[in-house]
């Protein structure tokens, strides 16, 4: 049977330094039925060239270029509406999968008839190097688990592009994939979880995501306006949240 298509989805804005390892890991895959859509949200360094580099070497490399800087959450709505795969997969312009990745979660999907999947990653450094840090992955999560916890990695989801319809991410600058997980899960989907490491996510500094107070203000709008909880329900949510990142800091620093 002909393999399933994978629309591999990559929003970038000043890129330039790592994009073309995240681009050259896609195409390193074992796996070679895939689409990659990265779409450029006003970059104003080499992105563009770069990415234009891979498009000249490789016809299955794509690029969307948005005319006003719109944040992620649009950059990845916007390939996700332009995807022709079965599934689509999220790979930021910063992190890198491992050669096997889409044809053992491609497998995975296929074999449990799934419509949402996550894997293992291992965190690493902006050089590379690689740290003691371990994604955790339980068999499957659902939703009052989820909101307690986000344990899924945005490079390391596979979805059923025609299982989960019209759904999109919110237009937030950050945490919009966690409501994006929430979303899907809130609606009756289950995700499972494929317990290997195939991704590296890395630790970048200044990044969106490593402010840590900022994420954490985002993560109490969350809580409280997108799902919608009362303040006390919310609060309740929040409290894991905060326990689990501290922890969480703790150990790295200890690991590290």
């Amino acid at each position: 049977m002909k393999k399933p298509l994978v629309s591999v989805i990559t929003p970038s804005y000043n890129a330039e330094r790592f994009i073309a390892e995240s681009i050259q890991s896609v195409r390193n895959q074992t796996y070679d039925n895939w689409e990659m859509i990265i779409v450029d949200d006003k970059s104003t360094d080499n992105t563009v060239k770069i990415v234009q580099r891979f498009i000249d070497q490789d016809a299955r490399i794509r690029i969307i270029r948005l005319q006003e800087n719109s944040g992620s959450a649009i950059a990845r709505n916007t390939a996700i509406d332009q995807a022709l795969g079965k599934y689509i997969a999220f790979l930021d312009s910063d992190d890198v999968w491992l050669p096997e990745k889409l044809s053992k979660q491609v497998q995975f999907m296929e074999e449990n008839n799934l419509t949402f999947s996550f894997t293992k990653y291992v965190r690493m450094y902006e050089d590379g190097t690689l740290t003691n840090g371990y994604s955790k992955v339980p068999k499957k999560i659902t939703y009052e688990k989820l909101m307690k916890h986000c344990v899924i990695g945005c490079l390391t989801v596979m979805l059923n592009r025609e299982a989960i319809g019209n759904e999109r991410m919110v237009n937030i600058r950050t945490r919009q994939d966690y409501a994006f997980w929430l979303t899907l899960l809130r609606k009756g989907h289950t995700a499972y979880g494929l317990d290997e490491v195939l991704s590296k996510y890395r630790l970048v500094e200044n990044s969106i995501s490593s402010n840590k107070l900022k994420v954490a203000k985002q993560n109490w709008n969350l809580y409280r306006h997108i799902e919608g909880h009362t303040f006390i329900k919310a609060a309740w949510y929040f409290s894991h949240y905060a326990i689990r990142s501290v922890l969480q800091v703790i150990k790295f620093r200890i690991v590290k």
